[in-house]
């Protein structure tokens, strides 16, 4: 096993020359918490980096595609891909691959429009295709439906209370006096990009001063209380989703958190072991 956490010198010794910047500011972060981060051995390690990394091209590319910001009531799909349901999600067309599907969004993007939630969902789909290739992809996620925080078991989104923000995390700002007639402004999920930067889906890519100043000019009129950055991450399951990869070794690994082991849940977020 390996333990980051308040352990800048050992951290050191996991930075590599083939890493990247962002890659060495995860693993900086990670030695400056007080959590303990763990990890089965280098590989599994190796692999949550590349993972956190493919999130943030993900947004990157999301943003380049011109995908529209909307309401559910105002959702588009490419009906070649896609079924808009009546609530405005996206279900995946019988007889379509997955992973074309998921491309599809970030190469014709401007006949997509959903809401920020959505969008983070998307990024975390993309950031897994880009690790694990067209073909498993497509054998593990054949039912893919899009809309708000739903995914696939296979893709388990865990959400939980800290400030322990990592770049590739999922944070949300919150806008408590949003204006009421624009509820959709009540906050903005976004990516940490990392160097302080993040993305939000409608937003852009903004440093967390400029996207909480973003949601104050979207508040009711007479507001004195300001958006703020919310004590709260949400990321994907790497353990669970690491045993699904290509790995170098045999090396048995641990048994892994099922994606369905809910301990448990407060309004939309959930909470795992």
């Amino acid at each position: 096993m390996i333990f980051i956490g308040n352990t800048a010198a050992y951290a050191l010794q996991l930075k590599t020359p083939s890493n990247t910047a962002v890659e060495n500011e995860m693993i900086n972060r990670m030695a400056n918490y007080q959590t303990t981060y763990s990890f089965y051995n280098l590989e599994h390690f190796h692999f949550t980096l590349k993972l956190r990394s493919a999130i943030i091209q993900a947004a990157k590319e999301l943003l380049a595609s011109k995908a529209e910001f909307t309401v559910f009531e105002d959702s588009k799909c490419n009906a070649r891909y896609w079924i808009l349901t009546r609530t405005g999600g996206f279900q995946l067309r019988n007889g379509v691959q997955p992973s074309n599907a998921i491309h599809d969004i970030f190469v014709n993007g401007k006949q997509y429009g959903f809401e920020c939630a959505t969008a983070i969902v998307i990024i975390f789909y993309k950031a897994v295709l880009q690790v694990f290739g067209n073909s498993l992809f497509d054998r593990l996620y054949q039912g893919i439906y899009l809309r708000d925080w739903r995914s696939d078991e296979d893709l388990p989104i865990v959400t939980t209370r800290g400030n322990d923000y990592l770049p590739g995390d999922c944070v949300y700002f919150n806008n408590p006096e949003f204006d009421p007639n624009k509820s959709y402004w009540r906050g903005e999920n976004a990516i940490d990009l990392g160097n302080g930067s993040f993305y939000g889906h409608g937003v852009g890519i903004k440093t967390s001063e400029e996207m909480i100043e973003a949601l104050n000019k979207r508040r009711k009129p007479y507001a004195t209380q300001s958006a703020y950055l919310l004590s709260q991450v949400t990321r994907l399951d790497n353990r669970y989703l690491f045993q699904f990869s290509p790995r170098s070794t045999e090396e048995p690994l641990p048994r892994f958190l099922a994606a369905n082991e809910i301990v448990g849940k407060i309004g939309q977020v959930t909470f795992y072991l």
